[in-house]
């Protein structure tokens, strides 16, 4: 069975994100990973000592972290397809590349950005391919592969990539260094067969992320049948994390026991 990782970004929200570190290593996680988290493409330098620090203080390590997709509270779902924002992409990538170098972090997922009106689809489309290709040589360099997520049709906003074949084809005009991020949530949320797609694409995919469909709720809640799920996975030889990034139905140790045993 693979390993699984804390999303404290949507797990144990009870408390802090400075918090939930712990609180993931209490409950028995061992790696956690994140959103972007901070408010800001290029934060001051304590804010980002004092995240390194206090995942180590914890003792989990980090095995992914979002690169920054802008206001994502206000709808927002990335920046690296917008021809105007490369300079903030640009500083932004120097703190994942340092948050990576600190950590160890090997996965960096980058959202893809939203349709812009009035700005033609090939531009938006060869913004993204060189900012991908250049966070792929940048956090190439410190043992980190690039992220590409589909995400859920109609929830937000108008995102170009929402199927595996198209988080594919990104890939590929980026070339080595990006993989797909496989998010079971957004997949199903599109009408794929995640066990069939994730079977057929193996060798391209770099992370994979749980939440059951629909709701978003932990395993179980949903219809997704995760025993075939994790079956797959094991088959394919993935030998990554997995990023728990559901939303808990109730206080997040509670909603643990779909697990399975180490």
């Amino acid at each position: 069975m693979p390993r699984f990782a804390a999303n404290v970004s949507l797990l144990f929200s009870e408390v802090p994100l400075s918090e939930r570190f712990a609180r993931a290593r209490a409950a028995g996680f061992e790696a956690v990973e994140c959103w972007w988290p901070f408010s800001d493409p290029d934060p001051a330098g304590a804010q980002v000592d004092a995240f390194v620090g206090g995942l180590g203080d914890a003792g989990v390590r980090l095995t992914g972290i979002n690169l920054f997709a802008g206001d994502m509270p206000g709808g927002e779902r990335g920046i690296v397809s917008h021809p105007g924002r490369t300079e903030e992409f640009a500083a932004n990538l120097a703190v994942v590349r340092a948050i990576v170098e600190a950590t160890g972090c090997a996965c960096a997922n980058a959202l893809y950005g939203q349709r812009l009106p009035g700005v033609q689809a090939e531009v938006q489309d060869e913004t993204a391919t060189r900012n991908l290709r250049r966070a792929a040589d940048v956090l190439g360099e410190v043992g980190a592969t690039v992220l590409v997520e589909p995400l859920t049709d109609g929830e937000n906003g108008d995102y170009p990539v929402r199927t595996l074949d198209d988080a594919l084809a990104v890939v590929d005009r980026v070339g080595d260094g990006a993989a797909v991020l496989f998010d079971a949530y957004h997949l199903h949320n599109n009408g794929a067969d995640v066990v069939a797609d994730l079977g057929r694409a193996a060798g391209a995919v770099g992370h994979v992320q749980v939440a059951d469909s629909p709701g978003r709720g932990e395993p179980g809640t949903g219809t997704i049948d995760f025993a075939a799920f994790f079956a797959t996975l094991d088959a394919t030889g993935y030998a990554g994390w997995v990023g728990c990034e559901y939303r808990p139905t109730t206080r997040t140790e509670q909603t643990l026991t779909w697990l399975p045993a180490p």
